[in-house]
């Protein structure tokens, strides 16, 4: 039981990521349409190949034998709260939110959901998530070496998406 919760897990982030990569197709096709500009895309393949790494360094100590535990709970509720800041922060940015850094001439930066209150609520989430899931199953390492790979990867896009942003206004 434990075994396919943690697997269930894995499955879940990935159908996850999936449909936001399915979404963020759909978005940046109307934004193109729409006179849109894409920025900085040369970080764009580090940042996906990280998240495969992410992926694949969780598929393999679930393959070794990592599960959850009873030392889950509270990782498990952080990524809860990551994914629920996750969903609000696409919602609020609807047809403007991509996994690309793209600008469209005329619309202005969202201001309302959780950008009222932060202004990458995204990565935010992002960064709980990659702490969290490794920590669930125990992996101190692997969250510690992921979330520095990240840390240094949103260093580059949220310099790169403010400097799109502050020109695009």
């Amino acid at each position: 039981m434990v075994s396919a919760a943690s697997w269930g897990l894995w499955l879940y982030l990935g159908a996850q990521r999936l449909w936001e990569l399915s979404r963020a197709r759909a978005n940046e096709r109307a934004m193109r349409a729409q006179g849109g500009v894409e920025h900085a895309a040369g970080h764009y393949p580090a940042m996906f190949a990280f998240h495969a790494v992410f992926f694949a360094v969780l598929a393999a100590a679930l393959s070794r034998g990592a599960r959850l535990g009873p030392r889950s709970g509270p990782w498990l509720a952080l990524f809860a709260a990551a994914q629920l800041l996750r969903f609000w922060s696409v919602a609020s940015l609807g047809p403007a939110w991509s996994t690309r850094i793209w600008t469209v001439p005329g619309r202005v930066p969202v201001r309302s959901g959780p950008y009222r209150f932060l202004r990458h609520p995204i990565y935010c989430a992002v960064i709980a998530e990659i702490a969290a899931v490794p920590m669930s199953f125990g992996l101190a390492g692997a969250a510690v070496a992921l979330s520095v790979a990240n840390a240094a990867i949103l260093a580059v896009r949220v310099r790169a998406e403010d400097r799109a942003l502050r020109a695009a206004c």
